[in-house]
């Protein structure tokens, strides 16, 4: 099933909505505008004086009114998640360059936490099990175990694009429009 992407009044993507929710904020008169292509048509009652059937409409991207930020948009550093990281790093391994299925990884801390290392995007990688079984909880200098490629913090865009398995084309474009070149998206 499609998401409808929400944007703030400037343009600003907040996150991912349920057709419903979508429906629920042009019946409530709260989208300021909209882009894209119409994803679903709800249909209400019949009108006892005009005889029309009501319905509401929405586009796959629409602005909410209201608020400079949507309820749920990211404010600093998005969420961190496995599913987003391994997303992000491609579902490749950061120490042996191999292509990995979702549940054969890992988040490796390239500092451990235990030596004070932090659970945020600049600290984590994606890995093997193998890799990471056998690096433990030592630095990759340490572990004679070199980094193949450099963590780094998604923005906005990005993070919704990490989120969301079946995004739109029209939803994609406006998304990729910002993201940075460094992204491993344009890979």
């Amino acid at each position: 099933m499609a998401l409808i992407l929400a944007l703030d009044m400037a343009g600003q993507p907040g996150r991912w909505l349920l057709i419903e929710e979508a429906i629920t904020y042009h019946a409530r008169r709260m989208v300021a505008w909209s882009l894209g292509d119409v994803v679903a048509t709800y249909h209400g009652g019949v009108s006892r004086l005009t005889g029309e059937r009501s319905s509401l409409s929405t586009s796959s991207i629409i602005a909410i009114k209201g608020a400079s930020e949507l309820p749920g948009a990211l404010h600093g550093e998005p969420p961190l998640t496995n599913v987003a990281l391994f997303a992000r790093d491609r579902h490749l391994c950061a120490y042996c360059g191999d292509h990995y299925r979702e549940r054969d990884l890992s988040r490796d801390h390239v500092v451990p936490v235990y030596r004070g290392g932090r659970d945020r995007w600049m600290n984590v990688v994606t890995a093997c099990r193998v890799c990471n079984i056998r690096k433990g909880g030592r630095t990759p200098e340490a572990a004679g175990m070199p980094l193949l490629y450099a963590p780094y913090v998604p923005n906005r865009h990005e993070h919704l694009i990490l989120q969301n398995r079946r995004i739109l084309q029209d939803q994609m474009q406006y998304l990729m429009a910002k993201v940075p070149r460094y992204s491993r998206l344009h890979a």
